[in-house]
């Protein structure tokens, strides 16, 4: 194919994505022919999709596909694509990659964050602060310790090496165990989960959503923990049975939380969880990073040329 046309939809100027002007620069320094169209606008987006070849976006609608008849290849902004019609996308012949890696070293560096937090008793001085209470309380150290990661992809692959340079033992759940990440030092097919729970001292959920994973950690799931452990989620609220992880922080059947994602987004005021003493909640802001444009634009430019030259079979973080 020569020289496709490009459009980065108006998604991409959304929320943290402010300056999409950036992210262009970026794509144009590593691909300095593309024909690359940039919609601010809802209506603007449909109006250039008749146009577009490929499609640079953090969400797509049915409506959009629709009005795209050309368009052979979509390049998320994400690594879940789990809100994404998958299946439209399919029955239409596209191309959708994501941009699974580009996340992993901010996710780590906030599970690290997550981790010291509980270990060190960081989120308790933090409320004694706002309350103006002065009471010393004790801090543990994470080495020595075990951390269980569900989900060795390149998020929970990036956070065992942090664990271990901290001197933590890690251990994990992979759907394809004979592919070991060197910083693990062992590993379980998936239905080793219980094992992994209940030799965690820390569980960090980094899985994809995807049928099998979803309500994966439930009651049953949260008994088979530690009473002292903590559960961090970085990987989609859905995962986890909220109701249940309520439960069983509230009667002391886990430690604390650490919680990026949630069922529902934003998270309702009213929910249990805000006023929860051993829950640290952040607004799925872990894979945040002022990094995130040059990482995706790489992303894009190795499969721009792949996709130009009509070799769809090496597009790189090929989902559909």
């Amino acid at each position: 194919m020569a020289d496709p046309t490009v459009l980065v939809s108006h998604t991409v100027d959304a929320g943290y994505w402010s300056d999409v002007d950036d992210f262009r620069t970026e794509i144009e320094a590593r691909v300095p022919a593309v024909d690359l169209r940039v919609a601010r606008t809802p209506p603007e987006t449909r109006d250039l999709a008749g146009e577009a070849d490929a499609l640079l976006a953090t969400y797509v609608s049915t409506d959009l596909l629709d009005a795209a008849p050309d368009l052979r290849w979509i390049q998320a902004l994400s690594s879940g694509v789990d809100f994404l019609d998958l299946e439209a996308i399919e029955e239409q012949g596209i191309a959708l990659t994501n941009a699974a890696g580009v996340h992993a070293e901010p996710i780590a560096e906030q599970v690290l964050g997550y981790l010291l937090t509980f270990e060190r008793g960081i989120h308790t001085g933090i409320r004694q602060q706002e309350e103006g209470v002065w009471q010393r309380y004790s801090g543990g150290e994470i080495r020595g310790k075990t951390l269980g990661i569900v989900g060795l992809g390149a998020i929970g692959s990036r956070a065992a090496e942090y664990a271990g340079a901290f001197g933590m033992t890690v251990v994990g759940t992979k759907r394809d165990p004979d592919t070991v990440p060197e910083a693990v030092d062992e590993v379980y097919p998936p239905d080793g989960l219980f094992e992994v729970l209940g030799r965690s001292d820390y569980v960090v959920l980094s899985c994809p959503l995807t049928p099998e994973t979803r309500g994966l950690v439930g009651r049953e799931e949260l008994g088979a923990m530690q009473g002292d452990a903590v559960l961090v989620n970085v990987a989609r609220g859905e995962v986890v049975d909220e109701d249940a992880l309520v439960y069983a922080l509230q009667q002391g059947g886990i430690r604390g939380a650490a919680l990026d994602v949630f069922e529902e987004e934003p998270l309702p005021p009213e929910s249990p969880l805000w006023d929860l003493p051993n829950v640290v909640v952040t607004p799925h802001m872990a894979g945040s990073t002022p990094h995130k444009f040059e990482r995706i634009a790489g992303i894009f430019a190795a499969n721009y040329e792949a996709f130009a030259d009509g070799r769809l079979e090496e597009l790189r973080n090929r989902v559909v």
